[in-house]
């Protein structure tokens, strides 16, 4: 009776591995089918199928260029709006190399008196850009400043120290300026308070002039505004039905989207609230 049952017991088992290799070879062949079917169809179909991708990007460019003209409409209704204001831009690297030659109006129309060019970014990056921006928005006859993008999570006394020397003012240059957009990941908002006042207290005893302070308009309402009431701020706000500056605004960055000659990405502009010889007023002497 023992060896019977054995027995069967081997047959069962060589007829249970046949089956698992003949399901194995089965499902690959199907796969297989399956998989020269779809590459059939596409190869077939490639014409159809490139027209339609060729169509759904014509209909992204499309999008693309309904917002660029209602940002072109905007940007032209701003700028009537502050007639005599005085008009600049800000740049970094990411406007690539820009040929400051050719940089002078916008719309053919507003003269830009000055530009921002970011320096430094946290306690170890210097914009990529900054030096030839730097030298050509001199030779261009702009008044020029720069502005240091701070990190939450870094030492603000380094960010001060690369700012420091990265960035030699001159007479006529804008006061610096603190650039802050983030909130902290690993430190509370006293300790972020704290940081930005030592980078801000160490770049003016080093400058001999109070820095300027960029950020958002809600990040100013709901941090910045009551404990930095001392400095004076370049708010950024690109809201379609926003059309004038605030009078506690130092610069308005009304814009990313403006297109300007010499500069092949596009721009940030920006009014400052009041007229050229206001804004020379408060140059560095």
């Amino acid at each position: 009776m023992k060896r019977k049952v054995t027995k069967r017991k081997q047959i069962s088992s060589r007829k249970s591995k046949s089956t698992s290799a003949v399901g194995k070879v089965f499902k690959f062949l199907i796969s297989s089918i399956l998989i020269g079917l779809f590459l059939g169809a596409v190869y077939h179909y490639r014409n159809g199928l490139a027209y339609y991708f060729s169509f759904k990007t014509d209909k992204v460019l499309e999008k693309e260029a309904e917002d660029k003209r209602l940002s072109d409409v905007r940007n032209f209704q701003v700028l009537a709006n502050h007639k005599g204001k005085s008009i600049g831009l800000d740049v970094s690297e990411y406007q690539g190399k820009i040929s400051w030659s050719y940089v002078d109006t916008l719309e053919q129309k507003y003269p830009i008196d000055f530009v921002f060019i970011r320096a430094t970014v946290g306690k170890d990056r210097k914009d990529f850009q900054f030096k030839r921006n730097w030298i050509g928005a001199k030779e261009n006859k702009m008044i020029r400043g720069a502005y240091h993008y701070y990190r939450p999570n870094e030492n603000s006394i380094e960010q001060a120290d690369l700012f420091i020397k990265t960035v030699i003012l001159e007479k006529g240059d804008l006061p610096p300026v603190l650039d802050i957009e983030r909130l902290p990941k690993n430190q509370s908002l006293d300790s972020l308070k704290k940081g930005l006042k030592r980078w801000l207290n160490k770049v003016e005893a080093h400058y001999k002039v109070r820095p300027i302070i960029y950020t958002g308009e809600r990040y100013y309402d709901d941090f910045l505004k009551e404990e930095f009431s001392d400095y004076l701020f370049w708010i950024a706000n690109y809201n379609f039905y926003r059309e004038k500056i605030e009078e506690d605004w130092l610069f308005w960055q009304f814009t990313e989207k403006a297109t300007v000659p010499g500069i092949k990405h596009t721009v940030d502009v920006n009014i400052y609230n009041g007229d050229l010889q206001q804004l020379q007023f408060i140059t560095v002497d």
